[in-house]
């Protein structure tokens, strides 16, 4: 889940380009980050709650932790769990906004996670929430910021796995990765596969359409984003691109964002997810990953109607999807655009090729050596 929230939740809104566009988006910023801001960690830390797992952990500088906001997240949790724990995580974090299904008691039971609460509306403090975990239980180490419905693949995965690609990082002096969301769909339509289960839908949403992404250069005002992406430094070859829309843009009109920092360096210099999709004062790398994005498991139409009915988000994305739901119930997303996702081997090298990953020659070289 991903809303638009805290530190600067105006910033985020402001879509116009030159000058006014980045003084409003900049002074909207300073604003909400000078008195709504504090206002709203006090909030949050009056009504933190720790819920299970370790209050800390001792782990080696190179060791990455999951952060991971949930609510009634089992439908996902064994897969989330086993892939990042294949991809060599240490230990996980969850951000529990209010669970009533079986997630909690699950993850009481794992022993490398802990279990923090608040049950704050998620829509306006999942940034804080997210942070301050990071903060807490990453300082000085790499975390990676993961939603339950996201897998995180990235070529040379096999070869070096999390630990060999953290050592990349550090070897040249970055402190984040970027990686692109990839939406992920079956060939069928979406309400003859509302049912399925996680490992099931992990075998049929095998296809992906990029044909209707826009990209744009990452510091371009245009991204909405300035505010934020002003603060990191970015790699001359390749840049990397801010990217939007996709397949739900031209489905459902939205205009989401499909660029995110999830791994990050976490340590004096760095503010860690100010922003769903950004963290500040970073040095971008030179190659990024793919996140799968399960957006339409799990019955979508139930939880975007519930979200909606719940108001729990701003940006309004929930209610475009419902009413494309309605206007048409046998939707599908597939067409003759879409193209299949072989595997984690195979599929990050294709989205590089088609220049929906930004990866450099260097990083390329490493990894064969």
């Amino acid at each position: 889940m991903t809303g638009t929230t805290d530190t600067l939740r105006t910033a985020a809104l402001v879509r116009t380009s030159g000058m006014p566009g980045r003084v409003l988006s900049r002074l909207s910023g300073w604003l909400d980050s000078k008195i709504g801001l504090p206002f709203d960690r006090l909030r949050f830390r009056v009504s933190l709650r720790h819920l299970s797992g370790p209050r800390k952990i001792d782990l080696p500088r190179e060791a990455v932790t999951v952060v991971a906001l949930v609510r009634d997240g089992a439908y996902y949790l064994d897969v989330f769990l086993a892939h990042y724990r294949a991809l060599g995580v240490s230990h996980f974090v969850f951000c529990d906004t209010g669970s009533t299904d079986g997630t909690l008691a699950q993850l009481a039971q794992e022993p490398d996670v802990t279990v923090l609460q608040s049950r704050l509306p998620w829509g306006r403090f999942e940034n804080i929430f997210r942070g301050y975990a990071a903060r807490t239980f990453s300082a000085d180490r790499w975390c990676l910021f993961a939603d339950m419905d996201e897998i995180l693949e990235f070529e040379g995965q096999a070869q070096l796995g999390l630990n060999g690609l953290v050592r990349y990082l550090n070897r040249h002096g970055y402190s984040a990765m970027m990686a692109q969301m990839l939406e992920m769909f079956p060939q069928a339509p979406l309400r003859s596969v509302a049912q399925q289960s996680y490992p099931e839908v992990q075998q049929s949403f095998c296809h992906y359409d990029i044909s209707a992404v826009r990209a744009l250069p990452y510091h371009d005002p245009a991204t909405g984003l300035g505010f934020f992406l002003s603060r990191n430094q970015i790699p001359d070859a390749p840049p990397p691109k801010m990217q939007f829309g996709g397949i739900r843009g031209a489905v459902f009109g939205e205009r989401c964002c499909l660029s995110k920092h999830p791994l990050v360096f976490v340590d004096a210099d760095t503010d860690p997810a100010v922003h769903p999709h950004v963290s500040t004062g970073v040095r971008v790398a030179d190659t990024m990953a793919v996140l799968k994005h399960y957006k339409f498991a799990n019955d979508p139409m139930a939880r975007d109607q519930a979200s909606l009915e719940a108001a729990s988000i701003p940006h309004g994305e929930d209610a475009l999807r419902v009413a494309g739901f309605a206007e048409r119930p046998d939707l599908t997303l597939w067409s003759q655009t879409a193209q299949k996702y072989d595997d984690p081997e195979t599929g990050p090298e294709a989205l590089r090729e088609a220049g929906f990953l930004q990866v450099s020659a260097r990083y390329l070289t490493e990894i064969l050596d």
